[in-house]
């Protein structure tokens, strides 16, 4: 880790060839010589939406095309529902009308959506060209940005259509989040609270205490925040990058994931944010380490309550059981027809399980007590 300027940090995902760095700070968005200087030819597709093309992206294109850079922007609607196919195509279409080559660099500019689908994109156009993620949202700054996941969503599971392909630079602009809905950002404080309950304690700790700033969007508590997420998942990633690891590894940061993204694709995609799903099943698999007897009752209790300190949700939506177990079976982490679920054995330490029955993980459900 190093420190460029006084309100700015860069750290660094090392994998070899595949190394490269974070910078975190305010007012990044307005040197564009931050992206310039990670291009290999002077021409740019900017993927963004409806939304942040006003706000962030015309900004950006103005700034690079004095920098002598082509930029081809591209406006996806504005929501998970449109982490598809069609939107994908979008892309596809927009590069193959402008003749695109493969050293055309894509820049995601925008939250998780935006940047897993142009992330996909980057990597299965004309088999793979160069990519710049620049997250606008707390949730894609500390999490969906970093590590190298792209996909699209599919009506049957969420993220079951994807690529496992690094960015050249992951951007994040710390002043992009004074802009961000109320709804949006405590989404975010869900992946921030899992790397602690997950994997760090003190972390955790830290979380606990500064909770009422970090809801108020204090820039320093919200700084260290942001940089201790993204040194959890930079090392994760540098450690099991594709998720290979008999240990847990990386599948230990899809901790709260297995019961949220059922819950995201029952309900219907964009229903609720991807934090708010994760917030609640981070609740779920907390109550379900418990009743095996793994996590003492204290550390449920400090788990539930940052939960619903952050303004997440901490009970379940009214989804059959039925259907849950149906999602929950087809979550991308499962192996060999068993639900692999990431439970939290105490404050900063978890396990993957696979060992739990379909019945027993039904009989919970059947008992968690609903919104």
């Amino acid at each position: 880790m190093s420190h460029d300027a006084p309100n700015r940090t860069t750290l660094h995902v090392s994998l070899g060839q595949r190394s490269y760095p974070i910078l975190i700070g305010g007012s990044l968005l307005s040197d564009p010589a931050i992206v310039v200087g990670h291009l290999s030819a002077p021409r740019v597709a900017l993927v963004t939406n409806e939304k942040l093309y006003p706000l962030y992206g015309e900004a950006l294109s103005g700034l690079l095309r004095r920098s002598g850079i082509q930029v081809l922007p591209i406006c996806l609607p504005d929501g998970e529902q449109f982490k598809d196919w069609p939107a994908l195509n979008q892309i596809f279409d927009a590069l193959l009308e402008h003749a695109c080559d493969r050293k055309t660099t894509l820049i995601a500019l925008g939250g998780g959506v935006i940047g897993d689908i142009t992330g996909f994109a980057a990597a299965t156009y004309q088999r793979g060209v160069p990519f710049i993620q620049i997250p606008t949202t707390l949730l894609a700054q500390v999490d969906s940005s970093v590590g190298g996941k792209t996909a699209i969503n599919h009506t049957r599971g969420k993220n079951m259509i994807g690529a496992f392909y690094q960015p050249l630079l992951v951007l994040a602009d710390t002043d992009t989040l004074k802009s961000l809905p109320a709804r949006e950002y405590r989404s975010g404080l869900a992946e921030v609270i899992k790397y602690g309950l997950a994997l760090d304690a003190q972390f955790f700790d830290w979380l606990e205490a500064n909770i009422d700033a970090l809801n108020v969007r204090n820039p320093t508590a919200l700084a260290y925040a942001i940089k201790r997420s993204c040194e959890i998942k930079a090392q994760v990633v540098a450690e099991d990058e594709r998720e290979t690891a008999k240990d847990g590894g990386r599948a230990l940061l899809n901790l709260g994931h297995t019961f949220g993204h059922a819950v995201e694709t029952a309900l219907g995609y964009g229903v609720w944010l991807h934090g708010e799903a994760v917030g609640c099943g981070m609740v779920l698999a907390a109550q379900m380490s418990n009743q095996l007897g793994m996590l003492e009752a204290s550390s449920l209790s400090r788990a539930t309550e940052l939960i619903k300190a952050a303004g997440l949700p901490i009970a379940m939506p009214s989804i059959a059981t039925d259907v849950m177990l149906e999602y929950m079976g087809r979550d991308k982490k499962n192996e060999g027809g068993n639900i692999r679920l990431i439970l939290p054995t105490e404050i900063g330490k978890s396990i993957v399980d696979a060992t739990v029955s379909r019945a027993r993980i039904g009989a919970f459900l059947d008992a968690a007590p609903a919104v």
